[in-house]
């Protein structure tokens, strides 16, 4: 029997994957991919899963579900992907188009579809469109490489990963000290005591106890609806299940009158969603300045203190030349460092990170990661950083493991 190919193409934050997908898809002559263009091809996305979720809320069709009463948006997002998968593969396509297929799915889960990916690739054409070389099927036979929109092929397996050994990043000179120390009384930031939460009945963390003190740097992991957001949610008073809990937070008893935002200025925190609130024309200088204001852009005229150390956190970013630009147009890895800085800008006692590197390829995360170490090294800020990737580089002290149980998770400390 032929054996099918499997095709690599790795992605950049400034890939015009779009342009490509849609050449592959409607028969469209692609210069490097001859082969595809008489081919019929079928698409595995997280766009194609919100657009069949748009179709099952806005006129109740239901494709991805059918016969199924579970609503497709309550599904999991590795529920949702094995339900695309399953669909795709009824259509029974000459080629599958496959973008970024890990991303938002945990450990155990991403080992699933990879499994299932390769029993799939033995049969059938595969094209894998991803921003991590991590993410390469082992059995893939023809490599590629799209900068924009130039597709450019490699001769040899060899050649495409000699050309993409991953390596840490450095950075020169040290992280920029606060304006102003915050003073914390309290040897212990954050601390659980028999903490057991539910939702409508059902109990999703049980008698969970974990300490947070200065300086220590933890990742948080678990399964997709372990817990791991409730578990933060508590911590930045995003949720109310933290009342009448043994829960202790910067040296106050969860309860005993303090505000959301008494909490928030003890925080620092960054999730990629949080990129999309800043949509005006912001300069990088006055975005790094805002973290110290807690506010969405700057809405007064900053000190000369403030203009200084924002120059200090972008000369150590290496985008000092570009201080009077707008944090719009920049790129996708050069704004998670911005805002990396602007999270990290007064020295928080606790800085929380909540999936930083979804979405980044190779070399912005590894960047983005060379800055969390550096932080962590050089400051007295915990950090608690949530990831369902194992970043090759992450150099964490301590892994908080949420294990799932018939009665809700319960909370593991582990040395990496």
């Amino acid at each position: 029997m032929h054996q099918p190919k499997i095709y690599a193409v790795l992605t950049h934050n400034d890939s015009n994957t779009q342009n490509l997908i849609r050449n592959l898809l409607d028969h469209v002559l692609v210069e490097q991919l001859p082969d595809l263009q008489q081919l019929n091809g079928a698409l595995f996305s997280r766009s194609e899963i919100d657009r069949f979720m748009d179709e099952e809320e806005r006129h109740d069709i239901k494709i991805l579900t059918k016969g199924n009463k579970q609503p497709l948006k309550t599904m999991s997002s590795g529920e949702q992907k094995k339900a695309l998968l399953n669909h795709l593969l009824q259509l029974d396509p000459d080629f599958i188009v496959l973008v970024n297929p890990y991303d938002n799915l945990d450990v155990d889960s991403q080992s699933d579809l990879k499994h299932r990916l390769h029993t799939i690739a033995s049969h059938k054409t595969l094209v894998q469109l991803v921003g991590r070389t991590e993410d390469i099927l082992p059995t893939t036979s023809h490599f590629f490489e799209l900068k924009g929109d130039t597709l450019t092929k490699f001769d040899s397996p060899e050649a495409f990963w000699q050309a993409h050994n991953s390596s840490a990043y450095s950075f020169e000179g040290s992280i920029p000290p606060p304006l102003e120390p915050i003073e914390m009384e309290s040897p212990e930031l954050v601390t659980f005591k028999n903490v057991s939460v539910s939702f409508d009945g059902r109990q999703v963390l049980e008698n969970i106890n974990w300490t947070i003190k200065p300086g220590e740097f933890w990742q948080l992991i678990g399964p997709n609806g372990s817990g791991k957001s409730t578990l933060l949610q508590m911590i930045t008073g995003d949720s109310h299940k933290g009342y009448g809990q043994d829960l202790t937070l910067f040296g106050h008893k969860k309860g005993s009158g303090e505000s959301v935002w008494d909490l928030k200025e003890n925080i620092g925190y960054y999730a990629p969603a949080i990129t999309d609130r800043f949509r005006g024309y912001h300069t990088l200088e006055h975005m790094v300045i805002s973290g110290l204001h807690d506010s969405i852009g700057l809405y007064v005229q900053p000190t000369d203190a403030e203009l200084n150390l924002a120059g200090q956190w972008l000369q150590l970013l290496g985008l000092q030349q570009h201080k009077t630009s707008y944090f719009r147009d920049l790129s996708t890895g050069e704004k998670r460092l911005v805002m990396l800085a602007r999270a990290m800008v007064k020295h928080p006692p606790l800085l929380i990170l909540d999936e930083p590197t979804a979405g980044l390829d190779d070399a912005s995360a590894a960047f983005f990661v060379a800055l969390v170490n550096k932080i962590a090294k050089e400051s007295d800020t915990a950090i608690v950083s949530v990831s369902h990737r194992k970043e090759p580089h992450l150099d964490p002290q301590y892994i908080y493991r949420l294990v799932p149980a018939p009665n809700g998770s319960k909370g593991k400390k582990e040395i990496p």
